[in-house]
């Protein structure tokens, strides 16, 4: 055997033991949806690489069908880390070429299989292809999402380290091939960067797997754990840009209080978790019908609050009517009585400190409409005016 066909050899085991090392500590059930399709991908790149070894080549009728296997588990694995990649940064384009790279190549890789040469440069190329598309995903600029707050910078670059020059020897075989070349440097080549390749991705892929599982920690500390919604501390400390962005270009902001009628007589005819699936069916009201760019947070109890951004008098009652609607249409439906709510609400004035002034005003609302005879919407003294 000589050293090429040794590093060759080599990549099977490595793919191996880096999926064995990533389903070690990620785990398989407790994964998060990137984690899990990255240890998808390495053991797909395990198999695959050991199906179409140069080993399995060498004898006088290589088993072609494997190794036709081989090539597209061995794209496979770069798709499924692809979309590992989309999961932990932000949704990248490409999903259709790369759910079809797998097959085509398995197609045109048996088809060709007469004329090795070709099948082999046809391998290179689709994966050559990939591994663009893999160094796309990770040089795109990110798109604001909150599970990417810790650095990503450290892990992307680490991935183009170990794709960028396996991309380069793969398209120096491929172009060796066509041109005739029989010399055996681009093998040689292809073979130590595949080595750098896998030692730099099992690295590469743990500290993506760790960003994302400590921002989304970072995310769960400041969100209600029975609504999804963001606690009240959260709730207030997000309300100050958006009260500074008011200010800033002279915009009016109001926030809008719900209180769900009658949380205390549910709990007591029908329990606690009763109560709790109500208080969640209404926090996914309020999130389904909140326009986008306003802030929803439960407060405390069975209060909640949505801070409504260039929100103008008739925002607050348009919210309210949207609301009404979908609670009288879901909550019949899905814990089979009626449920209500009242509201109350108060605009941003010139002299409010913070989101605390505005919102004792609009509890005063709020206490006038649970004293009118709840479900329904009161505003602040004077507002309209």
């Amino acid at each position: 055997m000589s050293f090429t066909d040794a590093l060759f050899a080599l990549m099977p085991m490595q793919a191996l033991a880096a999926a064995l090392v990533l389903i070690t500590l990620i785990g398989w059930r407790d994964a998060n949806p990137g984690g899990r399709w990255a240890q998808v991908g390495m053991a797909a790149l395990a198999l695959g690489l050991a199906l179409a070894s140069p080993a399995l080549q060498a004898g006088a009728t290589p088993p072609h069908a494997l190794v036709s296997a081989g090539a597209a588990l061995v794209s496979l694995g770069l798709s499924a880390l692809w979309w590992a990649c989309c999961l932990w940064l932000t949704p990248r384009p490409g999903r259709w070429l790369m759910a079809a790279a797998p097959a085509v190549l398995a197609g045109g890789h048996a088809l060709l299989w007469a004329q090795h040469d070709r099948a082999q440069t046809l391998a290179d190329i689709v994966l050559a292809a990939q591994l663009i598309w893999l160094g796309v995903a990770l040089t795109l600029p990110e798109r604001g999402n909150v599970l990417q707050g810790l650095n990503s910078r450290r892990w992307r670059l680490l991935g183009l380290t170990a794709v960028l020059p396996l991309l380069t020897a793969m398209l120096a075989r491929a172009t060796a091939t066509l041109l005739g070349d029989t010399a055996p440097w681009p093998d040689l080549l292809l073979a130590v960067a595949g080595q750098l390749a896998l030692l730099l991705a099992l690295p590469m892929l743990l500290l993506a797997w760790r960003g994302q599982t400590e921002a989304e920690l970072a995310r769960l500390t400041q969100t209600d754990g029975l609504t999804g919604l963001a606690d009240r501390t959260a709730f207030a400390k997000r309300s100050v840009e958006l009260i500074s962005m008011a200010r800033r270009f002279d915009e009016p902001l109001a926030l809008v209080l719900l209180d769900l009628d009658d949380v205390a007589t549910l709990r007591d005819e029908r329990g606690a978790d009763f109560a709790d699936r109500a208080l969640a069916l209404f926090a996914s009201c309020v999130q389904a019908q909140m326009r986008l760019g306003d802030l929803a947070g439960r407060l405390g109890g069975e209060q909640f609050g949505v801070l409504m951004a260039r929100c103008l008098p008739e925002g607050p009652q348009a919210l309210d009517q949207r609301l009404r609607a979908a609670l009288a249409e879901r909550a019949p439906a899905e814990l089979g009585l009626p449920l209500s709510f009242s509201a109350g609400w108060g605009k941003l004035r010139p002299g409010d400190r913070g989101v605390a002034d505005l919102q004792r005003r609009a509890e005063t609302a709020l206490y006038e409409a649970q004293r009118a005879g709840r479900g329904r919407l009161m505003a602040e003294p004077g507002v309209l005016d």
